[in-house]
């Protein structure tokens, strides 16, 4: 595996190896070659949820629709590099409007749910109303000409609570499978459930603690059927919001190669270093480059 934060163009046509690129994602999916990946397993920034303090952060628009637009462009990028067999794995969460509120007080349970700046309540929308985010997102990828083919919901049965007393505390999120063509690459056989029967879609699958700083950590288990149903062992997997690595990590456990894009340095390091950990334990004989 390498890392690479600059020439990212001379280097991203000729990609040999699993690599990290530090950078903005729109910019850097354009110079990947077309047609080449089995799948894409992503998480992008949720909207009005998180403050990076990331120039250019995406999720800090001032309405949805410039968020989905954005979102939108991204991923039309992301079809191009896709195979025709080629599918999308989306995680994504929803959020409430603000009430016009322009920060979130800091928790003590929870200090990562501070945030500085928060959107108005956008246009259309009543304070303290649920977005509905992932399925704006849904249709504007299906209007793209995506295929919907699935919707999964990730409940969370250790998720955060919540100090509301108006609504039930959320504890799930979205996971969208699309495909590019009307026929795709799906290993049917790698992601049966117990007992030999079809894959749900329902998947009960705690978070995971993380001891560095990303706020937003996938659980393994989480990515593993998506790498198993949508990736050959051998092939390529691409993640454009590479965040704390769990991708990449679940990438090299199951014998793919995989291509992470990450905007934020502090996440592209520890991604890195928690990815080359793996490594080093299943292939301890291996030499790791970095650029």
């Amino acid at each position: 595996m390498k890392f690479v934060k600059e020439k990212v163009e001379a280097y991203g046509a000729h990609i040999k190896e699993s690599v990290v690129f530090q950078g903005d994602a729109a910019q850097i999916l354009r110079s990947l070659p077309s047609d080449y990946f089995h799948c894409c397993i992503t998480s992008p920034p949720y909207w009005s949820l998180r403050d990076y303090g990331i120039k250019g952060q995406i999720g800090a628009e001032d309405n949805p629709s410039a968020y989905i637009q954005k979102l939108a462009f991204i991923f039309d990028e992301v079809k191009r590099v896709l195979r025709d067999d080629g599918t999308l794995w989306l995680n994504i969460g929803d959020s409430y409007t603000s009430g016009n509120r322009n920060y979130r007080a800091p928790d003590k349970k929870h200090p990562i749910r501070q945030m500085t700046y928060r959107p108005k309540t956008p246009a259309g929308l009543k304070d303290k109303e649920l977005v509905g985010i992932p399925w704006r997102l849904a249709f504007a990828l299906q209007a793209q000409g995506w295929y919907l083919r699935s919707d999964i919901i990730w409940e969370k049965p250790n998720c955060m609570p919540e100090s509301v007393k108006d609504r039930p505390t959320h504890a799930h999120e979205y996971i969208f499978l699309f495909s590019k063509s009307l026929k795709y690459y799906y290993n049917y056989d790698a992601v049966r459930d117990v007992g030999g029967r079809n894959k749900r879609t329902v998947w009960s699958i705690p978070t995971e603690a993380f001891k560095g700083s990303h706020s937003a950590t996938f659980p393994i288990k989480l990515i593993e059927p998506c790498v198993l149903g949508g990736a050959p062992v051998g092939s390529w997997v691409l993640d454009p919001f590479f965040g704390s690595g769990t991708v990449g990590l679940v990438c090299v456990q199951q014998h793919r190669q995989y291509v992470g894009i990450e905007l934020n340095p502090e996440y592209v390091q520890m991604a890195v270093e928690r990815v080359r950990k793996a490594e080093k334990m299943l292939f301890p004989m291996d030499e790791v480059m970095v650029r």
